[in-house]
């Protein structure tokens, strides 16, 4: 049945890709438990309380509902946010993913502070708008809402390369999303046309009831697992 299943989803399913989860065992384990792994990261979190927050915790509320949702461990409705700007993480102690003008064995509580004071004075490139192009089993893709929102996306995520010290190798290819979990099992084969016509149909209730995802403005903030993200720094 995975000829009914867009190639964009194709990564979650077992029949075409068997490996194991990329963070499982670090991130989480197979209990959906989430481990600690720090760094920190610029997310713009959701709007607590607003029309398009409703809505998106609706089709997490849908995803959970699902009888092999177990397959997932689900973050905390308070951290959903989109990350702008990946930070370090302590798992991740290798070049590009770290400035090479600081050690590789440097605490992460030691880069949080050297960030927070490369960002005092930061230049904020406005506010920007997102959408929901589509609906997968970890979350939600997005992206700017119009081409200048697109624009100013790329602007913000140039700009905090200076700061960050690199840029990753997808910086340019990025994809927005916001997490609802993360996948501990592949789902079985048989259950993509299930999968695929909710993700339809979550994605066609998205587009009515929340045309733009309401965010906060982008912060620095800290993290010690993927529970909740600690603003330290507002950035406009």
């Amino acid at each position: 049945m995975l000829d009914t299943v867009r190639s964009s989803l194709a990564a979650f399913f077992e029949g075409t890709n068997p490996t194991q989860p990329t963070h499982l065992g670090t991130r989480y384990d197979t209990a959906g438990n989430f481990l600690v792994e720090p760094g920190n990261t610029v997310v713009s979190h959701l709007v607590k309380g607003s029309p398009s927050e409703a809505a998106v915790i609706k089709v997490r509320e849908r995803m959970l509902a699902m009888p092999d949702a177990g397959r997932f461990a689900f973050t905390p409705i308070s951290s959903l946010h989109m990350t702008l700007f990946q930070g370090i993480v302590e798992y991740r102690r290798r070049l590009p993913y770290w400035p090479s003008d600081v050690p590789l064995d440097t605490g992460i509580d030691d880069m949080t502070r050297l960030y927070l004071e490369r960002l005092r004075g930061f230049e904020d490139h406005g506010p920007f708008k997102i959408k929901v192009v589509e609906v997968v089993p970890t979350g939600l893709t997005v992206a700017g809402a119009s081409e200048q929102d697109r624009q100013i996306l790329k602007a913000w995520r140039d700009a905090l390369s200076a700061p960050f010290g690199y840029r990753h190798p997808d910086h340019d290819a990025y994809v927005f999303h916001i997490t609802f979990a993360y996948q501990m099992r592949r789902l079985a084969d048989e259950r993509a046309r299930a999968w695929q016509a909710l993700f339809d149909d979550c994605l066609s209730f998205l587009e009515r009831e929340a045309p733009v995802i309401e965010l906060r403005p982008p912060a620095f903030c800290s993290f010690k697992d993927m529970k909740h993200f600690e603003e330290l720094l507002v950035l406009e």
